[in-house]
This record gives C-alpha cells, sequence and structure tokens, in this order.
C-alpha cells in the first residue's frame, strides 16, 4: 500500500506563519534615505503658478508638425554671414518667435488674457520665453515683439535670457508676456504638453527637429526634417477650431520663414 513519506509536504504549518527573525533584524530605517528641501522662492512661486493654472483653466493640447528645411536653410546662411552683420547667433528658436509674433498679428484673439468675465486681446505682441535658470524656470519678456526685426528679437531673447540665468532680471523683465514659448527640443525632447501661463489663453512647445516619412506620389516615401509644435489652449478662452488655425498658420509660416521675412 502507498504511503506519503513527507506527509507535511503542501500544508501550511503553524512556523510558517512565524515571523522571520532574520528579516525583522534586517528592517530599514526609513528616516535615513531622504532629504527634504524647503520650496521656497522660485519653486515656490511655480508650484503655486502651475496649480493655479491647472485648476482654473480648461486646458488642452494640440501638436502639428512643420517642415524644417527652410528653418534649417536660414539657419545655416545665417551662421555661416559675414561676422560684421551680427547674425550668426540667431538660433531655431529665435526664428520660430519670430514667426509666432508675425503669425499672432492676424490672431489677436490667441494675442490675449482670460480675467474670468473679460477676454482682453491686445494689439502689441509681448512674447514671454520660458528659460531654465539656476533657480527654476523664469520667463523674461520680449515687449512689443511686432515691431522687432529678426536680429532685433534674437537680441533682446538673448540678453533677458543672460540676465534672468545670471539672477540680475528685474519684475519688469518678467511680466506682461501676452503669449508664451517654451522650447525642449534641445534637451531632446520631440513634443510635449506645456502649461498655460496665466491668464495668457495659450502657449506654444517647440520640440525638437526629427525626421518625419512624407509621401511621393502614388507610392514613394521620402523623410523630411519637420519641428514639433504643442499649442495648448485654454478652452474658456478659444475653442479648436480657432486654435487649429492658428496652428496652421504657423505651421505654413514656419515652412515658409523666408518668405515671411520679407513682409
Amino acid at each position: 500500500k502507498f504511503q506519503l513519506r513527507y506527509p507535511e509536504l503542501g500544508r501550511i504549518l503553524a512556523k510558517d506563519l512565524a515571523p522571520s527573525t532574520a528579516s525583522s533584524q534586517k528592517e530599514i530605517s526609513l528616516e535615513d534615505t531622504y532629504t527634504e528641501k524647503p520650496v521656497k522662492g522660485i519653486r515656490k512661486v511655480t508650484a503655486t503658478r502651475m496649480a493655479e493654472s491647472l485648476h482654473s483653466t480648461a486646458q488642452f493640447t494640440m501638436t502639428s508638425y512643420a517642415k524644417a528645411t527652410a528653418l534649417q536653410q536660414l539657419r545655416k546662411r545665417l551662421k555661416e554671414s559675414d561676422a560684421s552683420l551680427g547674425l550668426n547667433n540667431i538660433t531655431i528658436n529665435d526664428l520660430v518667435m519670430f514667426a509666432v509674433t508675425k503669425t499672432l498679428l492676424s490672431f489677436p484673439y490667441m494675442n490675449a488674457h482670460f480675467l474670468t468675465d473679460t477676454i482682453r486681446e491686445y494689439a502689441s505682441i509681448h512674447v514671454g520665453c520660458a528659460v531654465d535658470t539656476p533657480k527654476g524656470l523664469l520667463v523674461p519678456v520680449i515687449k512689443h515683439a511686432q515691431s522687432l526685426s529678426l536680429k532685433e528679437l534674437s537680441d533682446t531673447a538673448k540678453q533677458l535670457a543672460l540676465a534672468a540665468i545670471d539672477g540680475k532680471a528685474q519684475m519688469d523683465d518678467l511680466s506682461g508676456s501676452t503669449f508664451t514659448v517654451t522650447n525642449l527640443g534641445a534637451l531632446g525632447i520631440d513634443s510635449f504638453t506645456p502649461v498655460i501661463n496665466i491668464p495668457e489663453v495659450a502657449i506654444l512647445g517647440v520640440g525638437g527637429i526629427s525626421l518625419r516619412p512624407v509621401g511621393k506620389g502614388d507610392s514613394d516615401v521620402s523623410f523630411v526634417p519637420h519641428i514639433s509644435l504643442s499649442l495648448t489652449i485654454n478652452h474658456m478662452a478659444v475653442d479648436g477650431a480657432p486654435g487649429a488655425k492658428f496652428l496652421l498658420s504657423l505651421v505654413k509660416n514656419i515652412e515658409s520663414i523666408d518668405l515671411l521675412l520679407a513682409l
């Protein structure tokens, strides 16, 4: 007759439920595993404003891609131009901000503040440009950007950014924006969802340039450099279709940046 040699196998015994002495001796004190930093200064301001922005507005983001061939070609010509012209340091982001400014002229409802019971559209365009500083995020403002040449806009953006990074920005430099541009493309980010700098009604997030497939004829496909453009809008102030029209116009202006400079 068959008999089970080890009848205790497969059963849960009392000893299995007893706490392990070895494991209890190896418990880690959580007090030694973290550090704390006070939330203050710029970090506190950013935290408060970002939370307020998301809690007080109805934000949604749409993303499109602009062919970056003309953008890159113009950037190359500027970089190789005579140093006496002062155009060598104009960046892709400068070109995008220039295109944004020119596009906003045709879409005043995007160059506005949402003030609960009022939408205030501005005649002048004051472009906020997000800057990563040692102390945190700051947004210097290029005042009256619509009246600046590409070189003037580029020079102003660099002066404001350096002042912010060096901790020398004045309050007037950091206030009064009507539309903000933030760029993470240089950090290798393709696209992202920027948070509106309230009370503005929109913010543009600029991503990196990457190759995307484009159809040629019936079956041929080529890969063309494109730049990512993510537009976050406050739906309380601007609906999807008007926002899309602005973004489409911006895409066209970036793809024809050389013609835009002639206007």
